[in-house]
């Protein structure tokens, strides 16, 4: 089963500058989860279809669909349980 991290940002949002470092020690403990950041100033479509209203955004989804949805900076300890819950 595939899993991965969508984290929706802007480069103006003072609090995902702050979620950086921790999806950075995620990812590197979690290879075989795909993280993609979305910009959403770039990407606004994909923005509407996730409904993201509040940055930053984690949207964790596996083959099922979406697991479990973060909205503001968000801990490592809830995230990698999130990881986990997908089949991480």
């Amino acid at each position: 089963m595939s899993v991965n991290l969508k984290d929706f940002y802007a480069d103006w949002c003072g609090p995902c500058k702050t979620q950086d470092p921790i999806l950075e020690e995620i990812s590197e403990d979690y290879p075989e989860v795909g993280f993609e950041k979305v910009n959403v100033d770039e990407d606004q479509e994909t923005a509407n279809e996730y409904q993201v209203r509040s940055l930053p955004t984690l949207v964790i989804e596996n083959d099922d669909g979406i697991v479990e949805r973060f909205v503001g900076v968000t801990q490592r300890d809830d995230i990698e349980s999130a990881l986990q819950k997908a089949g991480a």
